[in-house]
């Protein structure tokens, strides 16, 4: 039974592996760029059984008309005076898979405080 088990998953395990991804989308977690902080571009490849696979700079590209890139995470420099920022992601193993997207800074300054997690334990037990 356990020789059973352990073969069904080996196919399952190779099945997965076969899976090739048939495209490439952002699906980012903000609408605008923030300059001098890490800003995470999600990339996500669309495999050929329908699921979606998160990506990395392991099967990725990444490339931008200006910044520093660090895996996944885009740092645009303070001193940027365009409106927007064009990056584009190649999948390694078949570089005619690109994508291409502009993304726009952030204009307004970052307004109130962002508090650490004691900050907000402390809150929380003021209001109790």
């Amino acid at each position: 039974m356990k020789l059973i088990l352990l073969f069904a998953a080996l196919l399952m395990a190779a099945g997965v592996q076969a899976q090739e991804i048939e495209s490439i989308d952002f699906h980012l977690y903000t609408d605008s760029l923030k300059k001098g902080r890490y800003n995470y571009i999600n990339l996500d490849g669309k495999l050929s059984n329908g699921r979606y696979l998160p990506l990395s700079q392991k099967e990725v590209l990444f490339k931008s008309n200006t910044g520093k890139w660090d895996g996944n995470s885009l740092i645009v420099d303070s001193a940027y005076d365009k409106d927007s920022v064009v990056v584009t992601a190649t999948l390694r193993e078949k570089p005619s898979l690109s994508k291409q997207i502009i993304i726009y800074i952030k204009k307004t300054a970052d307004e109130g405080k962002l508090y650490t997690e004691q900050e907000l334990f402390d809150n929380r037990k003021r209001k109790n």
